[in-house]
């Protein structure tokens, strides 16, 4: 029996300074869930605006049951607002996308209906850089540097992913609430998939058209979204700066020590100069960086075990927690109450 309380979809938008884009886009939105005959819900969580965000959007949802606001001040970032609408979202498949809609609300209707043919998934990413995806008037050097991080923190995660930084997913319920998630900022994204797959969720790829942002001003800061970025793919995969620095270490100090070999063959070799010091620096500092690099990959291993521990533990108190419920639903069946007063 499917209970009345029960939300199929639940589709999370973070907001903040979107007046202009309100209205068209809970009406979009709605439009599309309808079509989907489930029951829906979106949550919008207001970060901090301080324009008229809210006020659309609380008229908005005296109009239609549906919409949930959820509001806080000051602005903290995308990643608090997701964490927030993560945690008040109630539906079985739980979607994000940007408030502009960059990304047509049709897709979420075809990620909704992916989840549901591919019931080994977990969640689907929509994607603009494989095959049948595209981008439709986004600037050129933006898009450039978007292909280019994407692709350097694809390499950096496993799963051989083309896109992992876009807002635009869809989860099952179990799979986003078992991650104990922190980031406040964008880099909540690479966050998210790191861990999800950490902890052995699968993802799969569906194409998207990204398109540019017609109405308000974007919140997209180049500076600090590719220095927390570039910071994260470290972490994620350490070897890749502690290998590239020990290798050049190693490198320069292998052709130091030819020139040493080349200086003294023709005779021309001055003991009193420090570049042999040097050579050996050069190459002792360089096994030093890349045993950092393999300590570092052995410590990123010991953190997805940890997560993988952390899932368990989040499926268990799941269980437990709904355990109740199912007993409902079975005395609702039999007629027969499970606990009888003696």
């Amino acid at each position: 029996m499917k209970r009345e309380s029960e939300i199929d979809v639940s589709v999370i938008v973070p907001m903040f300074n979107e007046e202009e884009n309100v209205t068209m886009t809970l009406e979009r939105l709605s439009s599309a869930l309808d079509s989907t005959n489930k029951k829906w819900e979106i949550v919008i969580v207001d970060d901090g605006s301080t324009d008229n965000t809210k006020k659309l959007v609380e008229d908005y949802s005296h109009l239609n049951g549906g919409i949930k606001l959820f509001s806080y001040a000051p602005n903290q970032g995308r990643g608090k607002a997701l964490r927030v609408g993560f945690q008040r979202a109630q539906g079985k498949i739980i979607c994000t996308t940007d408030a502009d809609l960059s990304y047509d609300e049709r897709h979420i209707v075809r990620m909704i209906r992916l989840l549901e043919q591919n019931q080994d998934m977990d969640l689907v990413i929509g994607s603009p850089y494989i095959e049948g995806g595209k981008a439709e008037g986004v600037p050129f050097l933006r898009l450039l540097v978007s292909r280019l991080g994407n692709k350097i923190l694809g390499f950096a995660m496993k799963g051989k992913l083309t896109t992992v930084t876009g807002v635009l997913r869809a989860y099952r319920r179990e799979c986003i609430r078992s991650l104990e998630l922190e980031s406040d900022g964008k880099e909540i994204h690479l966050e998210i998939l790191s861990k999800a797959l950490s902890m052995g969720y699968k993802a799969m790829e569906m194409p998207a058209t990204l398109k540019a942002r017609k109405k308000g001003k974007s919140k997209f800061k180049f500076k600090a979204t590719a220095l927390s970025h570039i910071i994260f793919s470290f972490f994620e995969k350490p070897i890749i700066l502690f290998g590239l620095v020990g290798l050049f270490m190693l490198f320069l100090g292998f052709w130091g020590g030819v020139y040493v070999i080349y200086l003294w063959q023709k005779g021309t070799l001055n003991p009193n100069r420090p570049l042999m010091t040097l050579i050996v620096l050069l190459v002792i500092s360089g096994i030093q960086v890349l045993l950092f690099g393999f300590l570092g990959t052995q410590l990123v291993h010991l953190r997805k075990e940890i997560y993988k521990i952390q899932r368990e533990n989040k499926n268990l108190e799941e269980k437990i927690n709904n355990l109740p419920a199912k007993i409902e639903v079975e005395e609702e069946k039999t007629g027969v109450s499970a606990f009888r007063a003696r």
